[in-house]
Parts: structure tokens; C-alpha cells; sequence
């Protein structure tokens, strides 16, 4: 309490003690009562004060607390990887800037060096696709699509995702992401692009920029002088040209979708050759090629892919489709290797006819028993099926390894001669020429288009086939390759074979362009478990699901047979 002295020239203030008297003065009974009047008055007012205050900060706290939720529900999140980066490149010979992409757990960004450019493409085009897959699941797959390459901008643009400034792929490195549950690689574009995008009002003007540039690379490069074998891949919606419900003649291993694969990313690239624009291709205008003809596809089971992959392709022009038909009434199965199907109203047939290694699987007697040999110097037995066909489509490559062929160990024959020992790429080379050999004899080239399709790659990863070797985790191309000895070897020998015949022979180059797409293959999608029983755990990263990578393949076949008409017409004009 305070007590003031009455005297107005002394304002001095002094504590008022706890007793009624303070040394040498006398406190009157008024003045008593006023210091009480004035003690209960101070207690209100410091009361009413502290009042305001507690409600002031509980207003305070519980509008923060409302706030701040309403922020968090409403704005995006904001995810801190992976971080895209976009630059302008339109000069061919400038630096390579297309467009980083840095992510600090899978990518590792370069400031400049000479990389090879490669470079995946994305053209989004804002409209439904033909044809649907199955009710109510193309949308929201082609919307999970959407947002794992990048948020669909204006119409006609596109997004380059490009490899210019990141090391070569490094096949060895791998790491697991526990939180993930995915695998993640050195230049992989995984799943966790999912939520990331670039932002299209940041990117409008490179966006711009980009169509310039790819207007200008497509000019002065004519059909027949475009290397078909460079290029990128381009996100395109208006693909697949078929669905595995629409097609009859997939079979169950190649049949992903059908196999309860959920994602339908795979089925959307496209394949665009750098420098030149190629026709999209028409499944009218190739059964008119076909007209009358035989258009033979021989190999193995890759080569069977191919011929699959054919047959939807053109069955999406026949209006009968009773009007297809197989000559010996055989369905398509695993188990049977030759086909012939008959397009009546084309009068051509499109058949597959299986081998191997091109040359006879055949047997010897070492010592006291008769074990599996493969004849190098003599073709295989089907052979009298291969002629007359008008176009051949030659494959050999899968099998040519040291564990199919028993690591050479006696197993490649030569006349009556089993060598003991013979590398695989000598044996791959004596077999070509044996195959060479025969087309060259056989083969009328007036009248018969004859292709050697490039060897296509494999993508296992932690082993091989049987031993644990996967790939299903992965749901994107490749952002750059790294060309393996394996299939390099193989197609140095094929095409320094084909350059020794007298024949004209077309070399299909699919190899680069396909190793790109470690997404397309079956992986864990290959068959439907039987009922009651698991899956093998066994993944299958040699075959391509369909629709998918072969379709591309039968599209670069169809450009050659183009560039062969519009070189045929023009001798004839």
C-alpha cells in the first residue's frame, strides 16, 4: 500500500506499514478510510485489467490455431525432391542445357562435360485417348501417368526431360529406400517423380522455345536419309494403337495387362527420330502393302513378340475380324511355335515360324551317350518354309549365351566334328555366315524384302533371370543407357555379315532405342499364378509387354517398306 503525505510542496511517496500507526504520526480515522476507499479501488482495476489480457491471449491463440490449419489443408504441399531445372538449347553444337534434373538421392547433376544426347521427350496432347482399355481405369491411370512425367501444359507442348549434364548410368549402383518401398538408380526417372512437376507458368516460354527448336531439327532431312535408330522417346496419349482387350493373338506372357498389371504408362511413348518427321503408322496402308503377299517373321521367341505385336496392329483395320484366320486352325499358345494367319480380304499372310539360333538343334554321341549339339554349318530344318515369302524378318541373338548354350562346352557341332571348347561369339559368327549363306541361295531379291533385326537388351537387375534378376519397380524409361559388350558384339558381327551378301539385307537397328525401356518388360507380369499357388518369384526382363516397345519395332519396319515403295515408284516414274 502507499501512503502520501499531505503536504503539497512534498510529494513524496513511502510505503504504508501493516499497522495503523507509523513512528511520530497519527493516522486520523478519515484518512483510514480513504486509504482503504483507495486499496479496494486499485485491487478492481488491477482485476478487470488481467481479465482483459487472459481473453485477448485466448483470442490470439485460438485464431492462430484456426488459421494455421485452414493453411495447411489449403496450399499444396511442398515437396523438397526432386528439383527440375529449365534451359534452352537450340543450337545442335552448343553445350548440352536441355534440362537438368537434379535429385539429391538419385541423380547427380554436371556442370557441363560431353555426355552423349539423349534425351526423353514429352508431348502432351489434351485429349482422350481412341480407345479405352477397360471401363473406368484408363482415366485414372492415364492421370497417375500425368503426373509422373510432369503436369500436362497447353496443348501441343512439350517437356524435355534430357541426360545432357548426369553421369553415364552406372549399372552396378543400386540402393534401397526402406520408406519408398521402390528401387532407386543412378538416372532412373522413379516413382518418387510422381509428385513433382514443373510449373507451366514458369515454363511457358521454354515451352515455346522447345516447339521452335523441334520445328527446326525436323527441316531438310528427307524420309529415306533418316537414321531411324537415333531419336527419343516422346510421351504420347494418343497411343497404344491397340489394347491387350481388343486383341486376339497376345499371348499370356506378353499380355501384362491381362495379367493384373495396374499401371498403363509403358503403352504411351512413342519412338521420334532425331532430325526428321516419319509417318505415323496406318494399318490400311500396310495390309495394301501386304497385298498378296507372305510377310514371314523367323526367330525366337523376341522375334515372336514382334510378330505379335503385328498382328494387333493390323487387326485394327480389318472390319471382319472372322476374316482372320489361322491356315492350320492353331491357337496361340506357348507350346507351338509355327503360325500362319490369313487376312482373306488382303489375301496375304502374316506368319512366325520359331528357331533358335537360325541353324539345326540337333545330336551327337559323345562317348557313351547322344547329347544336345547345335549344327553351326547347317540351317535349321524349317527352313523350306522361308521361301517365297515377299518379306523376311530374320532374328538371332536371345539364346546365344553361355548359359543356353552350355558354355560352348561340347555343343557347337561342325559336320561330323564337336568342338570341345568354342566362345560363343566365334560359334554366333560361323552360324550368321551358315544363315547368309542360305539367303543368298535361296532368296530371290527381286522379289523378296529381306531385315535382320538388331539384338534387343535385356534389363535384370540384382542377377539374371534365375537368379533373382528384376525389374519390376520401374515405371519410366531410362534417362540415359549404357551400351552393354553383350549385344554391341552380337550386332558388329550381324552387320559385318549382311555387309559380305550378295542380297540386299535391311539391319533393323532396335537395340539403343529399346534399351531406354526398362518399363515395358513383363517383369512380374508374365502369367496368371494358378489357382492356390503363388508366383514363381521369377521376372521376366527379356520379353516386352503388349502393346508396348515391339510396336515400335513393326513401326520402323513399316518406314523401311514405305521408303522401298516411294524408292520403287520413283524408278518406275
Amino acid at each position: 500500500m502507499l501512503f502520501s503525505l499531505p503536504f503539497p510542496a512534498l510529494p513524496f511517496i513511502f510505503p504504508l506499514p501493516p499497522t495503523s500507526i507509523v513512528t511520530g504520526l497519527s493516522v486520523s480515522p478519515s484518512l483510514r478510510g480513504e486509504l482503504r476507499m483507495e486499496r479496494q479501488r486499485s485491487f478492481s482495476v488491477k482485476s478487470s485489467s488481467l481479465l482483459a489480457l487472459s481473453v485477448a491471449i485466448s483470442s490470439s491463440i485460438l485464431f492462430l490455431a484456426v488459421f494455421s490449419l485452414w493453411a495447411l489443408r489449403s496450399a499444396p504441399p511442398v515437396l523438397p525432391e526432386p528439383h527440375l531445372s529449365f534451359g534452352i538449347n537450340i543450337t545442335p553444337t552448343a553445350a548440352p542445357s536441355l534440362i537438368t534434373i537434379s535429385d539429391p538421392t538419385n541423380f547427380q547433376s554436371l556442370a557441363g562435360g560431353n555426355f552423349p544426347r539423349t534425351s526423353i521427350f514429352v508431348r502432351t496432347h489434351m485429349r482422350k485417348p481412341e480407345k479405352h482399355i477397360s471401363s473406368g481405369s484408363w482415366e485414372s491411370s492415364t492421370e497417375e501417368v500425368r503426373r509422373t512425367v510432369g503436369k500436362l501444359v497447353e496443348s501441343d507442348s512439350q517437356i524435355v526431360m534430357s541426360s545432357d549434364a548426369v553421369e553415364a548410368l552406372d549399372w552396378h549402383k543400386e540402393k534401397e529406400n526402406p520408406s519408398a518401398g521402390v528401387l532407386q538408380r543412378d538416372l532412373v526417372v522413379g516413382s518418387n517423380m510422381l509428385d513433382s512437376a514443373p510449373d507451366p507458368e514458369q515454363s511457358s516460354v521454354e515451352i515455346k522455345a522447345l516447339d521452335g527448336m523441334k520445328k527446326e531439327e525436323n527441316q531438310g532431312i528427307k524420309l529415306r536419309d533418316c537414321d531411324l535408330g537415333k531419336g527419343r522417346w516422346v510421351y504420347d496419349e494418343s497411343y497404344p494403337l491397340y489394347t491387350n482387350w481388343s486383341c486376339p493373338f497376345i499371348d499370356e506372357g506378353f499380355n501384362c495387362g491381362g495379367n493384373g498389371r495396374p499401371d498403363n504408362g509403358y503403352m504411351k511413348w512413342g519412338w521420334q527420330p532425331l532430325g526428321c518427321q516419319i509417318p505415323r503408322f496406318n494399318a490400311t496402308e500396310m495390309l495394301e502393302m501386304l497385298r498378296g503377299k507372305r510377310l514371314v517373321f523367323v526367330g525366337d521367341s523376341i522375334n515372336r513378340n514382334q510378330w505379335e505385336s503385328m498382328m494387333c496392329m493390323l487387326m485394327t483395320a480389318v472390319r471382319d475380324p472372322k476374316k482372320v484366320y489361322e491356315t492350320h486352325a492353331r491357337r496361340i499358345t506357348k507350346e507351338k511355335g509355327n503360325y500362319c494367319f490369313r487376312f482373306a480380304d488382303y489375301k496375304c499372310t502374316v506368319e512366325y515360324y520359331v528357331t533358335h539360333f537360325l541353324v539345326h538343334e540337333s545330336k551327337a554321341r559323345i562317348g557313351q551317350k547322344r547329347v544336345p549339339t547345335l549344327r553351326i554349318d547347317s540351317i535349321d530344318r524349317g527352313s523350306s518354309r522361308w521361301r517365297g515369302a515377299d518379306i523376311l524378318v530374320f532374328n538371332s541373338a536371345h539364346w546365344w549365351s553361355h548359359y543356353k548354350t552350355q558354355a560352348g562346352i561340347n555343343y557347337y557341332q561342325e559336320g561330323n566334328q564337336v568342338h570341345p571348347k568354342l566362345d560363343v561369339s566365334t560359334a554366333f559368327r560361323k552360324a550368321l555366315t551358315t544363315w547368309a549363306s542360305w539367303v543368298d541361295k535361296h532368296v530371290n531379291a527381286r522379289k523378296t524384302r529381306v531385315f535382320f533385326r538388331s539384338s534387343a537388351p535385356s534389363h535384370f537387375r540384382g542377377g539374371e533371370w534365375n537368379s533373382g534378376g528384376h525389374c519390376k519397380e520401374a515405371k519410366l524409361p531410362l534417362n540415359a543407357v549404357l551400351s552393354t559388350g553383350f549385344y554391341s558384339e552380337k550386332n558388329i558381327i550381324a552387320e559385318e555379315i549382311i555387309k559380305g551378301m550378295k542380297t540386299p539385307v535391311t539391319f533393323l537397328n532396335i537395340t539403343d532405342l529399346s534399351s531406354y525401356r526398362i518399363d515395358a518388360h513383363p517383369s512380374a507380369y508374365g502369367g496368371r499364378p494358378a489357382k492356390g499357388r503363388s508366383s514363381s518369384g521369377i521376372q521376366d526382363c527379356s520379353h516386352w509387354c503388349l502393346p508396348g516397345v515391339p510396336d515400335t519395332w513393326n513401326e520402323l519396319l513399316y518406314i523401311h517398306l514405305l521408303r522401298n515403295q516411294l524408292d520403287s515408284d520413283r524408278v518406275a516414274a
